[in-house]
C-alpha cells in the first residue's frame, strides 16, 4: 500500500511540474521599440530563443501598420501580394508558435519592409525543440497571464494538500 501511495504521490508531483511550466510571450520588439519603422528585428530575434507554445506579440498602430506571414522568397523579397495569413492591423496582434520551424512575419504597408533604406519591418523566428522558453519575464503580462497565475498557484496549493492527504 506504502508503494502504490508513493506512486500516486510521484504522479501527482510530476503533474503539478508539468502544469505550472509556461510558455513565453514576446512582445516583439520590447523593450526599447514595437512593430514600427525603428527597431532592429534581426538584433531583437537573435537575442531570445522561442520554442513551441510561445506566443508573439505584435504591438503597432492601427492604420499605420499589419502584420502578414508569408512566404521565405516574400520575406527575402518584401513581398506582401501572396501573404500566407494577415494575421492583424489593431494595436496589438497575437501569434502562436506550435511548432518547431522558421516563420516569418512583414508589414505589408508600402515601404515598411524594404531589403534596404529606412523601412525594415520584418522578422524571422526560428522556433527550436525544448522546453518553453526560459526568456526574462516580459515587463507587462499579457491579459490572461494574472488569472493563469492565479490558477497555477492555487493549483499547487492543491496539489500539496493532496499529497499531504495521500501521505497520511
Amino acid at each position: 500500500m506504502a508503494g502504490m501511495k508513493t506512486i500516486v504521490l510521484l504522479a501527482v508531483i510530476s503533474a503539478a511540474a508539468l502544469g505550472t511550466a509556461s510558455a513565453a510571450t514576446h512582445r516583439v520588439g520590447e523593450p526599447g521599440g514595437a512593430w514600427d519603422l525603428t527597431t532592429d528585428y534581426g538584433s531583437w530575434a537573435s537575442s531570445r530563443e522561442f520554442h513551441p507554445g510561445d506566443e508573439l506579440i505584435f504591438r503597432h498602430q492601427p492604420g499605420a501598420h499589419n502584420v502578414l506571414e508569408v512566404s521565405e522568397v516574400d520575406y527575402d523579397s518584401c513581398n506582401a501580394t501572396s501573404p500566407i495569413t494577415t494575421l492583424g492591423s489593431g494595436f496589438f496582434t497575437y501569434v502562436a508558435l506550435p511548432a518547431v520551424g522558421t516563420r516569418y512575419f512583414i508589414c505589408g504597408f508600402p515601404g515598411h519592409c524594404t531589403t534596404t533604406g529606412t523601412g525594415g519591418m520584418k522578422l524571422k523566428i526560428d522556433v527550436v525543440p525544448g522546453s518553453p522558453s526560459s526568456s526574462p519575464a516580459p515587463a507587462m503580462p499579457p491579459p490572461s497571464s494574472a488569472a493563469a497565475s492565479a490558477g497555477a498557484t492555487i493549483g499547487s496549493g492543491l496539489v500539496v494538500l493532496l499529497a499531504a492527504g495521500l501521505m497520511a
